[in-house]
């Protein structure tokens, strides 16, 4: 190893608007002292989210490890800190609290759920802080302190739906875990069905790490009694249990073919490919991608982690959020968060997913892709956009948001809302 890296591992659905931070509420430039630039990790590494959430730490260490080979930010070495969120919201809150006030973390990478990113959002805009998050959401936010890496609706939720009402069915039921995530999509999924001559049949939520599915999937029979498009937005390991009895039930995927939005390539092992052999997911990037970059990409993982890992979109959007913000950072010449934010604009690399811009408004431009599960575990690529996809974090089926932006370039504008 080139460089040692410390890591201090530690066992609504309304648009959102971002007040005005607190003034000299921390201090980031005191992370740099040194020859080091401190930055915080936070995600779940125990709990319902872990099997998901660790391994997105293990590629944020990965960007780590080669920026610190390759001589640093600004000639320093990072120096991450690595929190657990434990797969609970205040516990991220906290630790959020601590890596800003303690720690004097110059920027934190983290969270997974919506629920987390929800409650350490004050966190960061009441000390006028940074955070990047690397997963796909729902939308319908727009914070100067954040940073959004994976995939707005118009991204992954809204062209997943299109391709299914032109090759799958037009009844469809949603299934999600019972937090912001899940119901804010389905809100979304069910206006966008009624705009486009869909039908939502049906409509059911678990509480997150529930595994009690039997009664969702007797209502997914009679309500699809010859077959239908099941929509997942189940985190965690609710979709263990779910999938297993999904095939238990014999709503195989030639009748009954599912879309999900947080099952990935690290899911598919974990679950069992021999219970999602079939089904579909949208994501942005899948291991399967075949760029350069992407090569390069999935050899270092594996090199790094061993042969059997895998890669998948989080993981990957993870990764990246740590470059753009070197980038950003050597942009401004400084790790200030003000000066790094603003340098942020338009700062773009070629991704394992294909070229990323990060945009005014927090989100980054990105291709759109549809994978259906195979043999191997991986996914073949049925669907991608030609270009990448602007990202437009306000639903244009949510009557209530429609038209809404937002576009933090210009002090002058604040970021606030305005008819695009």
């Amino acid at each position: 190893m080139a460089s040692s890296i410390l890591l201090k591992a530690c066992a609504n659905n309304s648009p959102s608007t971002t007040t005005t931070p607190a003034a000299n509420n921390t201090s980031p430039i005191a992370a740099t002292g040194g020859n080091t630039i401190k930055i915080g990790l936070l995600h779940s590494l125990s709990g319902t989210m872990a099997i998901s959430e660790k391994s997105v730490v293990d590629a944020e260490k990965l960007a780590i490890k080669e920026i610190n080979a390759a001589g640093g930010v600004l000639g320093k070495q990072i120096e991450a800190i690595v929190e657990d969120g434990a797969s609970n919201w205040d516990t991220f809150r906290e630790k959020a609290t601590k890596l800003i006030d303690q720690d004097k973390v110059a920027v934190v990478f983290g969270c997974w759920t919506s629920a987390s990113r929800k409650n350490v959002k004050p966190v960061f805009e009441s000390k006028d802080h940074m955070l990047w998050y690397p997963v796909q959401y729902e939308g319908q936010e727009c914070s100067k302190n954040i940073f959004y890496t994976g995939a707005a609706p118009n991204q992954q939720i809204e062209p997943s739906v299109d391709w299914l009402l032109k090759n799958k069915g037009k009844q469809f039921f949603l299934v999600g875990s019972d937090y912001v995530f899940p119901r804010t999509a389905n809100t979304i999924i069910k206006a966008q069905l009624e705009a486009l001559g869909g039908t939502t049949v049906g409509e059911d939520y678990l509480p997150l790490g529930n595994t009690e599915v039997t009664p969702i999937i007797t209502k997914i029979k009679q309500k699809l009694p010859n077959g239908g498009v099941i929509y997942n937005t189940l985190n965690g390991d609710s979709n263990v249990a779910f999938f297993k009895q999904l095939k238990g039930a014999g709503l195989t995927p030639d009748k009954y073919p599912s879309m999900s939005v947080s099952i990935a390539e690290e899911e598919v092992k974990a679950i069992g490919v021999e219970y999602l052999k079939g089904h579909y997911a949208a994501w942005n990037y899948f291991q399967t991608v075949d760029t350069p970059a992407n090569k390069k990409f999935v050899a270092a993982f594996k090199k790094e982690y061993g042969e059997n890992r895998v890669t998948n979109d989080p993981m990957e959007a993870a990764y990246i959020a740590v470059y753009l913000w070197k980038q950003a950072v050597e942009k401004a010449g400084t790790p200030d968060i003000a000066k790094v934010r603003t340098a942020a604009y338009d700062q773009t690399i070629d991704a394992p997913e294909g070229k990323v811009t990060v945009n005014a408004n927090h989100h980054i431009s990105k291709i759109v892709r549809i994978g259906q599960v195979r043999d191997d575990g991986l996914f073949d690529i049925v669907y991608a956009t030609p270009e990448p996809v602007a990202p437009v974090p306000w639903n244009q089926f949510v009557k209530e948001t429609k038209g809404f932006a937002c576009d933090w370039s210009d002090p002058a504008k604040g970021g606030k809302y305005k008819q695009a």
